[in-house]
């Protein structure tokens, strides 16, 4: 940045403090400072999206094209690297402005699209291929009979107040956080408010804690600003544990400088003065992107000691953790910074009154710092104008699975399931029929599809088993597999386990042996084998209820609602896995039975070449056999053969 800028934004920083009085932005500074915000471009500027599902897209070859475009004479254009809009399902995308035209948007962009998207849109022409829509700014003219973004299905229910910044804005630059009015909340509440006055603000908000167990933010805050300690600290928990979750890595990549501002405001109001931010070592690009934006806001200032000379002193630190996932737990998280093993522990005292180093410690997620600078600088009035009266706001949504449209959302409380799945992901691919939802995460719950029509809501008397929880959501179509998906998550919960008390220790490890031996292969099971998997199928509801009741921490206490949900809502299913030993969706392969209609079979021998457990035998020209008892159920035979031979039963 150079001194021009800072001056500029220095201005725009500190206005409407008390002291000192900054002076009002000349004619040619609000020109400069319009450039910043990017509403105004001297010469044609191209976007691309190199956030982590951009980069596996092939964001990184599209951003290689796009600068060895530039590179051609007679080319004079600049390009900027963003974050992720949340429209994963789009990625590459790359978005091209041009002086005094609105914002052009495209999906699917790979290398070899670049140049002709270019050279179509230098020569102000606009092409439809891969074209999403435009983004309209005061002041800037509108392509003709080009469609709006925010019109877009994907984007036509959302309400971005979290994710205004995402994928518009370079996150490794500063002054477009701070041109687009980045760290304003912050100065204006250290200077404006006492601590005491901003938990109320919060509260007053109803701001409750996006982590899951849906906590009053401005309470917590409340309890450790009381709490007697000449040390307090604040936690953002930044990691992203649920298998599918993708809030934390995009905030992180994408707008990293709303996290530090979040978490400035709550240290300042629960009286810490010390931070942390704990990245799992998995997000290589959120940790660089969070090191960078570090680094930028102490140089401006914004963390430190004597703040803008508020007198209000914080240090940040930045802990990179092996992303256990039971550390989402706050006391576990605590542990691990401390340098322990990340094991929960008793409550009360709560970290509020008793945390990191036996200090009063507020431990908040990545969602939840995220909405409290857009409160301090609008008030509790306008977060509450979105949302429901009991769930105010907007609420993160990691949609994934089988949508048409997949991603990041950003909804308010309320919105239906049915208006998540149909209207902004477009529906179920193929033309398939929905089969269930799946929400929150491996400790999350089904809802079939007699449960499209409730409203997302947050309610910390409920547990995840009734909502959304942390905030994932997986669309299952019909041909997929409930008792696969259910296994999968109880062996996820099962190695994810701190082992500290028996009944999350040993009853998730039986429920992941019931759950392996129903989809166990059948060949293989003599007389005790089957009567144990009748006797565990039997008894796995009273398993789960026991977990449930007398686990230490919520990751025992919720870690059956998986396995009850399915057993409430498709009993029929399992108990076809159970007791036929047959797998509608063809999904557990242990289940699968291969046969050849000798018809059909040429004795090409293919097949009996690629079986790997030689299950298959034939002369050649003569129709071949399975052998039952060898065939793992693998498939490869049945995606060999040419002839539609080999059949699944």
């Amino acid at each position: 940045m150079n001194g021009h800028d800072h001056d500029i934004l220095t201005k725009v920083l500190t206005a409407g403090l008390r002291t000192p009085v900054p002076p009002a932005l000349t004619e040619e500074e609000q020109w400069h400072l319009e450039g910043l915000q990017l509403k105004r471009v001297d010469r044609p500027l191209i976007f691309v999206g190199t956030g982590s599902c951009g980069q596996i897209a092939g964001a990184g070859e599209t951003l290689h094209a796009v600068n060895a475009y530039l590179q051609l004479p007679g080319i004079d254009a600049a390009v900027e690297e963003t974050g992720c809009k949340g429209y994963c399902s789009m990625e590459p995308m790359l978005d091209i402005q041009l002086p005094g035209k609105a914002r052009l948007s495209f999906g699917h962009v790979t290398a070899g699209d670049v140049p002709e998207i270019l050279d179509a849109v230098l020569n102000r022409t606009v092409p439809e291929n891969l074209l999403l829509g435009q983004y309209p700014q005061d002041g800037l003219e509108n392509w003709a009979r080009v469609p709006l973004v925010k019109d877009l299905r994907f984007f036509r229910l959302q309400q971005r107040h979290l994710m205004e910044r995402c994928g518009m804005i370079n996150p490794r630059k500063i002054e477009q956080t701070l041109a687009t009015g980045g760290y304003s909340a912050f100065l204006k509440t250290i200077f404006t408010y006492r601590p005491a006055q901003v938990c109320d603000i919060i509260d007053a908000a109803g701001l409750l804690g996006r982590g899951g167990s849906a906590f009053p933010a401005g309470q917590k805050w409340k309890s450790a600003f009381n709490t007697a300690g000449n040390d307090k600290y604040l936690v953002c928990n930044a990691d992203d544990a649920d298998p599918g979750g993708a809030i934390s890595r995009v905030l992180l990549e994408s707008d990293p400088h709303l996290v530090i501002e979040g978490l400035a405001i709550a240290a300042y109001a629960c009286g810490a003065s010390r931070a942390f931010i704990t990245i799992s070592e998995r997000c290589g690009q959120a940790i660089n992107r969070m090191q960078e934006a570090l680094l930028q806001a102490a140089g401006f200032g914004l963390w430190g000691n004597n703040i803008f000379g508020s007198g209000f002193d914080l240090l940040i630190s930045l802990k990179i953790t092996p992303g256990a996932f039971i550390c989402g737990e706050e006391t576990a998280l605590i542990s691990s910074l401390e340098g322990k093993r990340g094991m929960p522990r008793f409550r009360p005292p709560y970290p509020t009154q008793k945390g990191f180093l036996g200090n009063p410690t507020v431990v908040n997620n990545i969602e939840t710092l995220a909405n409290v600078p857009g409160i301090m600088k609008h008030g509790p009035a306008w977060f509450k104008s979105t949302g429901t009266a009991t769930s105010p706001g907007t609420k993160l949504v990691s949609l994934y699975g089988r949508t048409m449209n997949t991603g990041l959302v950003e909804v308010p409380m309320g919105i239906t399931y049915r208006d998540i799945i149909y209207s902004i992901g477009e529906g179920i691919r193929d033309q398939k029929q929905l089969k269930a939802i799946h929400l929150g995460g491996p400790m999350g719950a089904f809802t079939g599809i007699s449960g499209l029509d409730t409203p997302l809501e947050l309610d910390s008397s409920r547990d995840m088993a009734e909502g959304i929880g942390s905030g994932s959501m997986l669309v299952l179509d019909e041909d997929q597999c409930l008792v696969d998906v259910t296994r999968h998550f109880m062996d996820f919960l099962r190695d994810e386990s701190c082992g500290k008390c028996i009944p999350c220790r040993e009853g998730i490890r039986q429920m992941s042996l019931i759950l392996g031996s129903i989809t166990g292969k059948p060949g293989k099971e003599g007389a005790h084998e089957t009567l144990e998997r009748f006797k565990g199928a039997m008894q796995i509801e009273g398993l789960g209820a026991v977990i449930r009741s007398t686990s230490l921490c919520g990751l025992g206490r919720n870690a059956p609602n998986t396995v009850l949900s399915a057993m409430k809502l498709f009993r029929e299913e399992i108990e076809e896995h159970i007791f036929d030993r047959h797998c509608k969706a063809g999904i557990c392969i242990h289940l699968r039975t291969f046969i050849i209609d000798t018809e059909k079979c040429t004795g090409c021998s293919a097949c009996a070449k690629k079986c790997p457990a030689a299950a298959i035998i034939g002369s050649p020209t003569q129709a071949h056999f399975i052998i039952a008892s060898k065939c793992t159920g693998c498939g490869i035979c049945f995606e060999t053969c040419k002839f539609g031979a080999i059949s699944m039963l």
